[in-house]
């Protein structure tokens, strides 16, 4: 199912595909996930990572999902700010993109990622044997001259529901030692070792990965045949 709604991505983008990968496609993370899903979806993305310090006050948010969305943002401008001011005479970028994924706890606690082996504790033993949510917020910036705001900027979110089985402390422990928990949102990467500790997720696969790819896709095609952008 989860590879079929892949397909079924890059099928919406695939009429579009060459002229997409004629323009300058920037990616604003460092991510190797996100660049395996775009990459996926059949788009040649340049990375250039934010610089954005990701410290944006999460008491001043309605939700995970919107905390998510305006990180995600904020790492696309950040990025085409700095290339416009950079790269002066360079072929100014067609699309910058940003994404953001957090987990949150049934609490309703956002979690990022885990500083130490104890902090990956905590994160996993409260996930472990109850349904959590993963929100996973993307920021497009479309440089724009032409506009006297300099830019189309459009965000979105999507949400997973992922659920844990039950897990004992000395299943955790060897899951934290083989490092797997120090670069990923909530502590687990559904890609990895922990994905034997999911019995069942609601919603798109690679939103837990990192980046949405079908709502992705959808957006951009809404975007492209109903001229918000131009080819």
């Amino acid at each position: 199912a989860w590879s079929g709604r892949l397909r079924q991505s890059l099928r919406m983008l695939l009429q579009y595909a060459e002229a997409l990968c004629a323009k300058r496609l920037v990616l604003a993370s460092a991510s190797p996930r996100r660049r395996e899903i775009l990459g996926n979806l059949g788009l040649k993305f340049e990375v250039v990572v934010s610089k954005f310090d990701e410290d944006l006050d999460k008491s001043q948010f309605p939700s995970a999902a919107d905390y998510a969305k305006a990180t995600a943002t904020h790492k696309a401008l950040e990025v085409a700010l700095r290339l416009e001011k950079a790269e002066d005479g360079a072929k100014r970028p067609f699309m910058v993109l940003g994404s953001d994924t957090v987990v949150e706890a049934p609490d309703g606690t956002i979690m990022e990622k885990p500083a130490d082996e104890e902090a990956a504790m905590r994160m996993m033993l409260s996930l472990q044997g109850v349904t959590h949510q993963v929100h996973s917020g993307v920021g497009i910036v479309f440089p724009d001259p032409a506009r006297t705001d300099g830019a189309l900027v459009k965000s979105f979110s999507e949400t997973t529901r992922v659920t844990f089985a039950p897990l004992q402390e000395a299943e955790i422990r060897a899951y934290i030692k083989t490092g797997e928990p120090f670069d990923k949102a909530g502590g687990y990467g559904i890609q990895g070792p922990a994905g034997a500790f999911v019995s069942s997720i609601t919603g798109c696969y690679f939103n837990v990965m990192g980046f949405p790819a079908h709502k992705f896709a959808s957006k951009l095609l809404t975007m492209i045949e109903e001229g918000e952008v131009k080819l």
